[in-house]
């Protein structure tokens, strides 16, 4: 069970580094959105260091929704998702596998894009450190519901469209945990509350999100 988990781990990593350019677009995309801002603010250092910490997270959250639509869409296409459904490995296991392979290919690298992004914008220094562990527990969570919205609009028109309705409102609580978490540092207070907040959405959604998935997979599969 274990070898055949790290088989469709291996084999989604592998078909998403062999697509360079698609992870190469959410970075940059990331960089280059949130480089918009001190355009549209003016460049006042004061201003833009209150609001680095929240720019860098919801263009985290933008991003992470660009890369989305090809979660399921093209093993879908071509059949490999139907295999992957009759294979002896748990439906549960193969999204979580899946699942994964997007936060390490999609989340990870914009945890390390996210303090080129906070220089741009003049994060103050002290901050990186909280902002890059709440970041972690937020595209965590960006992945696992991303993830249950790619499979409920997989196969409809313009999915990409209703996947962005679906998910975009159940980003704005997990936004809201991660900036609590930063601005409790930057005045001065305990971040702990905000992080075990966050902490335990991670866990709920890590419990629930693979079977509501597999459901609606096995729904869409049928």
């Amino acid at each position: 069970m274990r070898r055949a988990f790290f088989a469709v781990l291996r084999r989604d990593l592998g078909l998403a580094l062999r697509q360079g350019v698609d992870l190469l677009a959410v970075v940059l995309f990331f960089l280059a959105a949130g480089v918009l801002f001190p355009f549209a603010l003016g460049p006042e250092p004061v201003l833009l260091a209150r609001i680095a910490a929240g720019i860098v997270m919801a263009m985290a959250a933008l991003a992470a929704l660009l890369s989305l639509d090809r979660l399921f869409a093209g093993d879908y296409e071509d059949g490999s998702l139907d295999l992957l459904f009759l294979s002896p490995l748990a439906l549960e296991l193969v999204v979580m596998a899946k699942v994964l392979a997007h936060w390490l290919t999609t989340g990870l690298p914009l945890l390390v894009a996210a303090p080129i992004l906070g220089f741009l914008l003049q994060l103050p220094t002290a901050l990186y450190p909280i902002l890059l562990l709440a970041l972690f527990g937020v595209t965590l969570a960006l992945s696992l519901l991303g993830g249950l919205g790619a499979g409920l609009t997989l196969g409809a028109r313009r999915g990409g469209i209703l996947l962005a309705f679906i998910v975009l409102p159940l980003f704005v609580p997990i936004l809201i945990l991660g900036m609590g978490a930063v601005s409790a540092v930057g005045l001065g207070e305990s971040p702990v509350a905000a992080l075990q907040l966050l902490l335990a959405l991670d866990l709920v959604l890590l419990a629930l999100c693979p079977w509501a998935l597999a459901a609606a997979l096995r729904q869409v599969l049928r």
